[in-house]
C-alpha cells in the first residue's frame, strides 16, 4: 500500500503593487530629501544649533563606549569614593538628575536632553543608604558581566539580589542613573531588555558573524536582538521603513508580504517601543538614508508612541542622541482620517475621561507644539472626543491596509 507524500503549499509570490510606480515616485523625492538632510546634520557643527532659553554647556552628553572603557569608568568611580572615605569625606554618589525639572526639549534638535543638575546619594543618610546600597550593587554586577563579554537582561540582573532590589523597578532605574555617571548609553552596560521588536523586509545583515535575510525569516520576520552592537554590514534595496505601532497591522502586513509590494522594511515594537527597537530604526534611517513612514492609532497614546521614537522619552533623555529619528512622517491613521475614509461610526471610540486628559497635557508639550500639523490633529480629536484603532481600517476588508 503506497502512501503519497502531501504536496507543499506554493510560496505566496506578490509582485509589485498597480499603482507602485506613483507611489515610489513620491516616496523617492522624500528619500531624496532624507538624504539631503541627513548629509546636513552629520556635517553641520553643533554650535549653530538654537538651543532657546536651554544652556547647551549644561548639557549631559553621553558617549558609546568599548566594554573596557566602561570597566574602567566604573573603577574609577569606586576609587574616587574609597578616597573619599579614607580622607574623611564619607561614602557618596554624584547622580546627575533625571528628575522633569531637569529635562529640556531642544527645538533645534528636535529632541528631549538633560541638563547639568545633580544630585548625591550618601551611605550615610538613612533614607539614602538602601539606594546607595542598590547603586554599589549595580555597579558590581555590571562591572563582573563587562569582565565575562557577556550580555544579560534586566530580569537576570534583578534576580541575582530579589531581597536587596525587592522591585524590578529598583535595579532597572539604578541602570540609567549608572549610564548618567559613567558617561556612557544605557546599551553599553550589557544589561538588555528581553526581545520585543520585529523586523521583516527588504533588509539583509550580519547578526554576531551569522547572514540574516529578513525576506526569509517565515511569516512573522526577524526579533530584533537586544544587543544592537553585534549588527554589522547592513543592506538593502528599500525605498522606505514603515513603522507599525501594533503586532496586528505589523502581522497583516508580513503575511501579505507588503515588503514586495512597495519595496520597504516594516518594523514594529508592539506598542511602547524597547531601547533595541529605537536604537536599530535610528541606524537603519541614518545608515540607509531612507526615510521613516509611521502608522499609529488615532488616540493620545498612539502619538506619544510615535514622539517616543522622534523626541525621545523623559526617562531616557540622556540617551536621546542615540535612541531618536526626527522626522518620521505620520501617515496615520489621524483624527482628520475618521472623516476623510468615512470610518463607520461603529469604528469610532469614545474618548475616556482619562484620554481626554492626557490629550490635553499632550497638546501643551513643547514638541507636539513644534509641528503645526500634529497641533491641528490634536484639535481635532479632543473636539470631537473621538478615537479609532489603525484596525479600524480592516472594516472596508481584512486586506484593505496592505492590498488597497
Amino acid at each position: 500500500m503506497s502512501s503519497k507524500k502531501k504536496s507543499r503549499p506554493a510560496k505566496k509570490v506578490v509582485s509589485l503593487a498597480a499603482d507602485a510606480t506613483e507611489v515610489l515616485a513620491k516616496v523617492r523625492k522624500l528619500r531624496e530629501a532624507t538624504a539631503k538632510k541627513i548629509e546636513k546634520e552629520e556635517s553641520k557643527s553643533s554650535s549653530g544649533d538654537d538651543y532657546g532659553d536651554f544652556d547647551p554647556s549644561t548639557m549631559l552628553k553621553v558617549e558609546n563606549l568599548d566594554t573596557s572603557a566602561v570597566a574602567e569608568k566604573i573603577e574609577g568611580i569606586a576609587q574616587g569614593i574609597a578616597k573619599n572615605v579614607l580622607e574623611g569625606r564619607g561614602y557618596k554618589f554624584t547622580v546627575p538628575s533625571r528628575a522633569s525639572s531637569n529635562q529640556h526639549y531642544v527645538k533645534s534638535l528636535d529632541r528631549i536632553v538633560l541638563g547639568g543638575n545633580k544630585g548625591s546619594r550618601n551611605f550615610s543618610s538613612v533614607s539614602e543608604v538602601r539606594k546607595t546600597t542598590i547603586t554599589a550593587r549595580c555597579m558590581q554586577l555590571i562591572h563582573n558581566i563587562l569582565g565575562k563579554g557577556i550580555h544579560i537582561t534586566k530580569r537576570d540582573l534583578f534576580y541575582t539580589d530579589v531581597k536587596l532590589f525587592v522591585k524590578q523597578a529598583e535595579s532597572d532605574g539604578v541602570l540609567d542613573d549608572l549610564s548618567t555617571m559613567i558617561g556612557c548609553t544605557r546599551s553599553n552596560l550589557n544589561v538588555v531588555a528581553s526581545d520585543k521588536g520585529l523586523v521583516v523586509g527588504r533588509v539583509q545583515f550580519e547578526e554576531d558573524g551569522d547572514p540574516i535575510d529578513c525576506t526569509k525569516m517565515g511569516v512573522g520576520g526577524k526579533a530584533i536582538p537586544p544587543y544592537t552592537d553585534k549588527i554589522e554590514n547592513i543592506q538593502s534595496d528599500a525605498e522606505f521603513i514603515l513603522l507599525v505601532e501594533k503586532d496586528a497591522v505589523y502581522m497583516r502586513l508580513a503575511e501579505d508580504r507588503f515588503y514586495h509590494r512597495y519595496p520597504c522594511i516594516i518594523i514594529t515594537a508592539k506598542g511602547q517601543p524597547d531601547v533595541a527597537t529605537r536604537m536599530f530604526l535610528r541606524r537603519l534611517k541614518y545608515e540607509l538614508k531612507i526615510p521613516v513612514l509611521g502608522l499609529f492609532d488615532s488616540d493620545p497614546y498612539g502619538l506619544k508612541i510615535l514622539s517616543v521614537y522622534m523626541s525621545g522619552s523623559k526617562n531616557m533623555s540622556y540617551d536621546s542622541a542615540h535612541l531618536t529619528t526626527p522626522d518620521i512622517k505620520w501617515l496615520g491613521i489621524r483624527p482628520s482620517d475618521l472623516d476623510r475614509y468615512r470610518l463607520p461610526e461603529q469604528c469610532r471610540l469614545d474618548m475616556t475621561d482619562a484620554d481626554i486628559s492626557t490629550g490635553k497635557s499632550m497638546i501643551e508639550e513643547d514638541f507636539i507644539k513644534a509641528n503645526p500639523k500634529w497641533v491641528k490633529e490634536m484639535e481635532i480629536m479632543l473636539k470631537t472626543k473621538k478615537k479609532a484603532e489603525i484596525q479600524a481600517l480592516s472594516s472596508f476588508g481584512f486586506q484593505y491596509i496592505s492590498e488597497d
